[in-house]
Formats: structure tokens, sequence, C-alpha cells
């Protein structure tokens, strides 16, 4: 499906912020490990949480739901023997289950999507699955992958945090039911610890215990826990919501997006910092942004790590900034559904934005006027690609016709539904 995507001078309205993916990912996961029955309220509803929720009860999970919550009666430690796994496209989802297949005998993750999530590499935590006496077999570090376990082992263990926080969450998620007492070094560095503050933040809810160093690099976790059935509730997602912030930001509006925690710990919530820096007129009290947009944005530099998910975004943002904006320390974007640094620059160039490249970072050189636009681009089959190219179109000079927009709902499948409930012009037709 493409998006044609029309410039829109003005948007205005309110929009409840959807429900965050990644607290739905790990209650879901947290849920099937219990040993009883736990209620999660308001879930997400995308593809991603939806391959959680189905390979959950593909793993023996029994799940009842309804429009407002989850109810989840997990498999503890004893996931149901089965011999496949498909997760779609959804990277957490297989790396989150990973760990948790070392204790079935057998179980393949099929590669459905082998021009997005089967091109992603997983050696780092193989390497350390391998550690731990389980077999792995693989496609140098890609789907499919097979895992041979049944008996895991705790001890010291080290993995790589310089591709991905996934890996390390994981194991966070997997070791409390070893027997043994488990150490856990990061070696290198340790990309979005943000992201692992959330995972350590839903083990601590969940009844498990997590000794972590206060680098994030070193970890002790005691054998022989086990998960408490819980009650959730699931806050508004920031990563989604920052597309939504940064299009009343590159336009003459008056927006407001609901749900979304002051004190969340989700990194992304420093999206609001980065459109204040630059120069945006919003306030953020009681779980409302409100973000009174004039069109008129300032450069600035930012750390990306802080804010992974809505680093593409701000830089769609940026591109409508005085002056040059530079996002450092990203290089893991180049790791996700697409190369989120190469292949997004490339579509902004074609819409007519100033960008350049490093390794590890993205520099724009602002563009105040606005952008010609009036091309058809390419998402790379990319949601958070999709969401911030449509930023880009709204304020481009003739428009932008986005390819495989339907993509979109790997993470928020009312992204165009709640642009267009705030006036803006994107028509959905079919390719």
């Amino acid at each position: 499906m493409k998006a044609i995507v029309k410039p829109t001078a003005r948007l205005q309205g309110e929009i409840n912020a959807l429900s965050s993916k990644n607290y739905t990912t790990r209650y879901l996961l947290v849920g099937a490990l219990a040993e009883g029955t736990s209620t999660i309220y308001y879930p997400a509803h995308s593809e991603d949480s939806d391959a959680m929720r189905r390979c959950v009860r593909d793993l023996g999970a029994v799940i009842e739901e309804d429009e407002e919550k989850i109810v989840i009666t997990g498999f503890g430690k004893h996931p149901k023997p089965i011999s496949e796994l498909n997760v779609g496209n959804a990277g957490a989802v297989l790396r989150f289950l990973m760990s948790i297949a070392a204790f079935c005998p057998d179980l393949t993750f099929v590669n459905t999507y082998p021009e997005s999530l089967g091109k992603r590499p997983h050696d780092d935590l193989i390497d350390t699955l391998q550690q731990m006496g389980v077999e792995v077999q693989h496609s140098n570090g890609r789907l499919p992958i097979t895992i041979k376990g049944g008996q895991p082992h705790g001890g010291k263990l080290t993995v790589s945090g310089n591709v991905s926080s996934q890996f390390l969450s994981s194991l966070l998620f997997m070791t409390p039911l070893l027997e043994e007492d488990t150490e856990i070094e990061v070696l290198h560095d340790l990309k979005s610890k943000i992201i692992v503050g959330q995972t350590l933040e839903v083990l601590g809810q969940a009844g498990i215990i997590v000794h972590a160093s206060e680098d994030l690099m070193h970890y002790r976790i005691p054998g022989g826990q086990s998960y408490q059935a819980k009650e959730y509730v699931i806050q508004g997602d920031y990563p989604g919501s920052a597309a939504i912030l940064a299009a009343a930001a590159v336009t003459d509006s008056d927006v407001r997006v609901l749900r979304l925690e002051e004190n969340s710990k989700q990194g992304e919530r420093a999206c609001v910092d980065v459109l204040r820096a630059m120069g945006v007129d919003l306030t953020h009290d009681n779980g409302v942004v409100h973000v009174r947009g004039n069109q008129k944005l300032k450069a600035g530099e930012f750390d990306g790590d802080h804010f992974t998910d809505a680093v593409l975004a701000m830089v769609a943002a940026a591109v409508f900034a005085e002056g040059t904006s530079r996002f450092y320390n990203v290089e893991n974007l180049r790791y996700k559904e697409c190369d989120r640094i190469t292949d997004y620059l490339n579509e902004l160039r074609k819409a007519g934005a100033d960008v350049e490249e490093r390794q590890s970072e993205i520099i724009v050189h602002g563009k105040p006027q606005g952008v010609e636009g009036g091309v058809e681009i390419n998402a790379h089959y990319d949601h958070r690609v999709i969401m911030a190219l449509t930023v880009v179109g709204l304020r481009s000079k003739q428009g932008l016709i986005i390819k495989d927009a339907h993509h979109v709902a790997k993470s928020y499948p009312q992204y165009f539904d709640h642009l267009r409930s705030i006036g803006a012009q994107v028509e959905l037709v079919s390719e």
C-alpha cells in the first residue's frame, strides 16, 4: 500500500497516544513466564506485540482478551516443546524468545521476512547461549535459527552490547529461572541503556531480583527464582508519538498528545526535550504534551543513543530547522529493520533534504524554507522510516508518495488514522 502525503499547512486536535509496544511485549513475556494468571491492561495492538502474543500462546500460555485487557496464564519455565516458531518481522520478540527456547529440546525460528529481519545478525546472543551449553544452528548468525536446549546452565557469562541491548534483556528474562546463580558481564559498549532500564523495571515488578552495577555493564542474578503473577498497566508509547510530535513541530499546529507520562523510563521521552531544544513551543503536564508549532525550528546536537526509536522522527524535524543538526552515537540504527542511517538518508535526499552520514552520526543541514518533494520514495519495509518520511512529506512543497506504507502496522497501525484526525492530508492507495 502507498501513502500519498500531501502538503498540510495546519494540524489541530487531540490524540490518545497508543500503548507502549516495548512494555506490552515485556509484560506479555513475564506473564508467560509466571506460574499463575496475570492481567495486562491497555495492551498495544501492533504487529510486534501481536507476534509476542501469538508466540507465547504457541509456547503454552493461555490467553484471554477483550478490548482493554489481556488475561494470561503462564507456563513458567516449562514452555511447550514445539518444533517451529514464527516471530514475523519482530526482532525483539525473536531475541527475547531465543533465550526462553533454551528450555525447549529442539525449536527452530523460521525466516518469513528474508529482506528485513532475515538480514539482521544475532551472533552476540548465540555466542552467550553457547556459553550456557545450548547448541545453536544458524546461518551466519541469521535466521533460520534452531535452538537445541533443555538444560542451560548459569555461571559466568559474557555478552556483547555493541549491536543491541536486546541480547542482554533476553538473558535477564531467562537467567532467573536457572538453578545456579548467574553473572553477566557486558563486553565493549552497551547500546540503548535506557531500554535495559525498562527491562529491569518490568523484572522488578514481576518479583525478580537482579543486582545491576550502576553503569549497567555487570549483573548478578540469583538462581531458582520464579515470576509472580501480577496486574500491569501499559503506559503511552513515546517512540510512536515522537512522529506525531515532530509533525506538529514542523507545521502550524495546536496539537495535544495524551497518556505520555512525564516520569516514564522510556528513553524516547527525550524527544520532548529535543523538540524543546529546537525551539518548539510545547508544554508537558499531567501526561499531556501540547505542541504549538509555528514552523520555526533551530538546529542542535543530540546523543541519539538516549532515544533510539525516536531519532528518525527528530531528524525529520531537523530537516526544517535553521542551521546544522548532528545526531551522534546512533550506529545501532544500522542494525534495525533496515539500515536506518544509509537507507533513510537516501530517501530524505530524494525528497530534497541536505543530509550527511558518518558511521555513527546523522548530520542535517536544515532547510527552513522546506523541501521540494514530489517524488516516490522507498520505506524499506521499516515502520520508523515510514513515520518519519510522512513528517517530511507534510512540510514538502509537492508532497511525497511512500511505498510499502502498510508496514507502519509493525508498531503503530493507527498512525495514518491519527494523523488524519488532526488534519493531515494523507491518502492510502493499493500499489
